[in-house]
């Protein structure tokens, strides 16, 4: 390790951030204490190491300067130095992946938004597929969801449904976090079937979208001036246009600098649909700057998902061949109807691969 600079400054920022987790100002704020936590998760893979790295050293250190000394403590250190001096080798390697730049985000919870597109009605049923996929993922991973807003097809599909998926509590490492799983999943999902509303057995190609952002712990993360808000209340609206309510509680939020357009109407509170229309925006707007970063430091931040185009076709799912394929890295198996069963770990764990790939060749370069 040249430069133990960095590992020493996570180590004060660690109990530093431990200090502020136990104020009463922090404990009665459940998003920074969320905020705070994420961080302290973050720092914490690194500590830990970066601690047994530094016995490793000491223990060698000492170990060497006893040998130098010669005598019978020199002798019996002598057949242990090996050892010692390979802990520490492997520490030394540990210590320094830890410290390549991971997504800053991957601890977070996302909103994850899945739209109908190509192919009319057979789109939204297949909208409905995959957000089914997710959620089982979801459960086998042991987080939560909460639907924010949904606008159902004739045939029980959705046109666009956001949901929120939050882990219980922030992990203890960054990879094992919402946004680190599903961030991959950003991009055209593309489906090759018999449609149910097909009567001559054609299969036939359709498509859906999915958009994945990272969910903000602490409204304060993103400034938004008051001024900047159009708000527009109106009466929510079922299939066909009629009226499900009969007060005006869905609401618009149009975010004028930015031109994004967060609209809900589920709930029958306004007040209810205004803080999820919120919740969605911020996530929009965190979004936004993290792309007009990553586009200005292409070189600091080049990760997959940053400079992956949302227009991109990600994914085939065949049903005749029960067959998955992921464009961008290659993953193919003839298993789509256990990963429509919420088995979606490998499909990531492709993406994730290639991911940490690319990380560790920038970090080299």
């Amino acid at each position: 390790m040249q430069n133990e600079s960095v590992p020493a400054q996570m180590l004060t920022e660690f109990h530093q951030i431990e200090e502020q987790m136990a104020s009463p100002e922090v404990l009665s704020s459940p998003d920074k204490l969320r905020s705070l936590g994420r961080r302290y998760s973050e720092l914490g893979r690194v500590v830990r190491v970066y601690q047994e790295w530094m016995t490793a050293r000491d223990d060698l250190a000492e170990a060497k300067e006893i040998v130098e000394l010669g005598g019978e403590d020199g002798e019996l250190f002598a057949d242990e130095l090996p050892g010692l001096e390979t802990k520490f080798n492997e520490l030394d390697e540990e210590l320094r992946n830890v410290l390549i730049p991971r997504d800053p985000d991957d601890s977070r919870d996302v909103i994850l938004e899945v739209k109908a597109g190509e192919g009319g009605e057979e789109s939204a049923l297949f909208a409905g597929d995959l957000l089914r996929m997710y959620l089982r993922f979801a459960e086998l991973k042991g987080w939560q969801h909460q639907t924010l807003s949904a606008t159902e097809s004739d045939l029980g599909g959705y046109k666009v449904i956001q949901v929120a998926v939050k882990s219980p509590q922030p992990p203890e490492d960054p990879a094992d976090g919402v946004w680190a799983h599903l961030k991959y999943e950003a991009g055209v999902h593309r489906v090759q079937r018999v449609p149910v509303t097909e009567s001559q057995g054609r299969i036939h190609t359709s498509a859906a979208g999915v958009l994945v952002f990272p969910e903000v712990d602490d409204p304060g993360e993103v400034e938004i001036d008051p001024n900047d808000l159009r708000i527009d209340v109106y009466r929510s609206s079922g299939p066909g246009g009629q009226s499900v309510n009969t007060t005006d509680s869905a609401v618009r939020i149009t975010h004028v600098p930015t031109g994004i357009v967060v609209s809900m109407q589920d709930e029958k509170s306004q007040h209810k649909n205004r803080d999820a229309a919120m919740r969605v925006l911020r996530a929009r707007l965190l979004a936004a700057q993290q792309e007009a970063a990553a586009e200005e430091e292409a070189a600091q931040r080049r990760s997959q998902v940053r400079t992956v185009d949302r227009s991109e076709r990600i994914r085939t799912y065949n049903f005749p061949e029960n067959r998955i394929s992921d464009h961008r890295t290659g993953f193919k198996a003839y298993n789509l109807d256990t990963v429509l069963g919420g088995e979606l770990g490998p499909v990531i764990d492709s993406a994730r691969e290639m991911d940490e790939r690319e990380r560790l060749e920038n970090a080299g370069e």
